[in-house]
Parts: structure tokens; sequence; C-alpha cells
């Protein structure tokens, strides 16, 4: 399977998106979780999201490249099925289920620190001052918009959903690692297609045990939008993009862009929601975006 690469600027502004639809599924995560159990949750969120990536490889004349995978790179794609959809899905959706959406994504600003340390950790890698320096400027920007510049809010005691978000957060960390050493062999929409599957294969069984939770006559036209939301943009389109990320740029430059996530959340409830934006927030997203340059400009 060969498929065009975007151009570089191309790329960068599919990442920029990237959070921009992610900022908004926290908000779909909210309806979504308020009327379904978690793995019931995320096993249909991959249903609508397999669909639509299975056709999008057939529409790329892909099917030969999801046929012609061997076994250790099946096992890769199982990993990210396991760490990506799975485990953070399920992470995510119990976060959810007792966390503000603002909350969470604090959490989630944390992501790229975590993939950072790991990468270090884990594959030896060497990170320059510089690039530290940005991720350090980009969280503190995340902070500042999250917390109306209240930082008192930093000393709450972490719960329940603050647990189960930072547990999704590693999850997403080990993903984009994973990601980062398959997709040199295997195309991002294809990677993303399998991983998607292995979802779908994992939480079926676990959603089983919640049938007696699930009342169909809580399922609202909103719920089935938010789903619909979360796998077709939140997951197909998110998904694929940010591997493309990975693959062209590296692990450590993509997962800054999640910085960015709590900054378009905070703007979604603006345009949305009507909820006013003080001077922190402006301050903060200026912070975080120039963050996010200075770990992709750094040596």
């Amino acid at each position: 399977m060969t498929t065009a690469l975007p151009s570089l600027a191309a790329l960068y502004v599919r990442l920029a998106c990237v959070p921009l639809i992610w900022g908004g599924t926290f908000i779909a995560a909210r309806v979504v979780s308020a009327h379904l159990p978690p793995a019931t949750a995320a096993a249909l969120r991959f249903v609508f999201a397999a669909l639509a990536l299975l056709a999008a490889v057939r529409l790329s004349r892909g099917w030969r490249a999801m046929g012609q995978l061997g076994w250790r790179q099946l096992a890769a794609t199982a990993a990210l099925g396991a760490t990506g959809v799975l485990a953070y899905n399920l992470l995510f959706f119990r976060a959810l289920a007792v966390l503000p959406a603002g909350r969470a994504s604090v959490i989630v600003a944390l992501t790229p620190v975590v993939t950072l340390v790991l990468a270090a950790v884990v594959l030896g890698d060497r990170l320059s001052p510089r690039r530290w320096g940005g991720v350090v400027m980009a969280l503190a920007g995340v902070w500042a918009v999250v917390t109306r510049g209240d930082l008192s809010q930093l000393a709450v005691a972490a719960g329940r959903g603050e647990l189960a978000m930072f547990g999704a957060v590693c999850a997403w960390a080990v993903y984009t690692l994973v990601g980062r050493t398959m997709l040199r062999e295997v195309p991002p929409l294809v990677a993303t297609a399998w991983a998607a599957v292995w979802g779908v294969i994992f939480l079926v069984p676990v959603a089983w045990f919640e049938r007696a939770q699930v009342r169909m006559a809580d399922v609202t036209i909103g719920t089935f939008a938010g789903l619909v939301f979360l796998g077709v943009l939140g997951t197909a389109v998110g998904f694929v993009w940010y591997s493309e990320g990975v693959q062209r740029l590296g692990s450590d430059r993509a997962v800054v862009f999640n910085n960015l996530v709590p900054v378009f959340g905070v703007a979604l409830g603006w345009m949305l929601l009507g909820e006013p934006v003080g001077s922190s927030a402006l301050l903060g997203g200026a912070l975080a975006v120039a963050g996010v340059f200075v770990v992709n400009r750094a040596a």
C-alpha cells in the first residue's frame, strides 16, 4: 500500500487540528458517560471508529496491506489496541463519569511529560534542555488556562477520577511509543485500523459484563451523536493524523500538541456554551502555543 504523504506544513495543520477534535471529545464523553457504563461506551465508540477506518482503508486500496502484516507487526497492532484503545478508553470514560471535563483536560496535559520521561527511561532517548524547556512552558500555559490563574487548584487532592485519568495518560504514552516503533514499517492508516479492530475485540467481552447497567431508554440522540463524534472524528481522524505526526516528526514532537487540548476545550466552551474567557486563558493559551513551537524548533 502506498499513500501520498502530506507536506510538512499540512502535517502541522493536521496536528494542530487533532487537539481541537480531542478537546471536543471531553464534552462528548461527558454526555455519553452519563448514559452508558465505561466499557460499553468505549466499545460502541470503536465500533464506529473501526467501520470508518476500514472504509478509509478500502477507499485507499489498502486491503492488501491489512492482510500482509507479519506476526510481529500484528502483535504490535494488538499492543496499540490494548493500550490506546482498551486501557485508555476504559480509564477515560470512567474518569469522565465523575470528573469535570476541564479538570480531566488538565491531567491530559501531562501526556507529553510522561511520554518524554518514559522514552528517556525505557528507550534511552536524550532530549536537549531547550526541548524540555518547551515542554515546561507549554505545560505552564495549560495550567494557567484551566485554573484561570488560581494555582491553589493544584493542591486539590486527587480522587478516583483524577487517578483514572492519569492512568489513561500513562496508557497513551505507551501507545505513542509502541506506535513510533511500528510506524517505521506500517502506514498510519493501516496501523490505526488494526488497533481499532483489536480494540473492539478486547472491549466487547468487557462490555458484556456491563449489560445489566445498560438501559436503552436512557440512550438519547445526544448520546448517539456523541458516540459518532468520538468514533469518527475523535478516533478515525484524530488517531490517523496523530500517527502521521509520530511517524514523520517523532513521538517527542508530536505528543506536545496534546498540550493544546485543554486550550481548545476552553475555546469551545466560550464558542458553544458562552463561557467567559479571562486574561489567564489568553496568556496561558499563548504560552502553550509558544511551548509547542519551542519543542518543534529545538534541536
